[in-house]
């Protein structure tokens, strides 16, 4: 190639190439994820931007107890907008549960056939391999505090479920989630990493454990 054409080749701003080489750090960083590290809560950091609040330790470990005994042996599990119960229920039950993942954050297909990407504004728009109530429970955590967002939520959650329910959202979303899911308030309070700005709740539509005190 000549000096000529050599100049005349686009090039990328400094600044541009500073983002070019943070994103395909950021990359690698998840694609290098592996092991026991990879389902650590925590291993992908929130975006708040996605409106992400990943639950404490302790909570997530409460919920994943709370499905493993819900969907009993060998039972199947869908955790919807909830990546941290199945962070944790990978970390305790490596091979006995089926469990997928319903996210729109592509860092979490570092998760593999298990990662189903998730949009909630098209609630049943799933692969073909996803059939109809073909979960035994499903965990799902809307991402934002509305009525459209809990309304569509609810669509896909229906769609997915054999009948168990476990929604955790703002307690001011009670009577909307009692009246499209038929879901009750639970006794257990869920905590995040980070303190909210509204009260947070679970609901459930059958008999269960997080409604029974501590």
């Amino acid at each position: 190639m000549s000096n000529s054409e050599d100049e005349d080749l686009p090039r990328l701003s400094s600044h541009a190439l500073a983002a070019l080489q943070e994103f395909y750090a950021e990359q690698k960083q998840y694609t290098d994820l592996g092991g026991e590290d990879k389902y650590n809560i925590g291993i992908i950091e929130e975006n708040w931007q996605l409106s992400q609040f990943w639950y404490t330790p302790e909570t997530a470990l409460r919920l994943a107890e709370e499905a493993v005994a819900a969907a009993g042996e060998g039972g199947r599990v869908a955790c919807v907008s909830a990546p941290s119960v199945y962070q944790k229920l990978r970390e305790l039950h490596r091979d006995d549960f089926s469990i997928c993942i319903f996210e729109y954050d592509q860092r979490f297909a570092i998760y593999g056939e298990e990662f189903i990407f998730y949009d909630y504004n098209n609630p049943v728009d799933l692969p073909e391999k996803i059939a109809a109530h073909s979960f035994d429970i499903v965990i799902a955590d809307p991402p934002y505090l509305s009525e459209e967002c809990l309304r569509k939520t609810s669509e896909t959650i229906k769609y997915l479920t054999r009948g168990k329910i476990l929604l955790c959202t703002g307690a001011v979303m009670e009577e909307e989630a009692a009246k499209l899911l038929g879901v009750k308030m639970c006794k257990f309070i869920p905590k995040h990493t980070r303190t909210l700005g509204n009260e947070f709740r679970c609901y459930v539509n059958y008999d269960s454990g997080l409604d029974r005190e501590l």
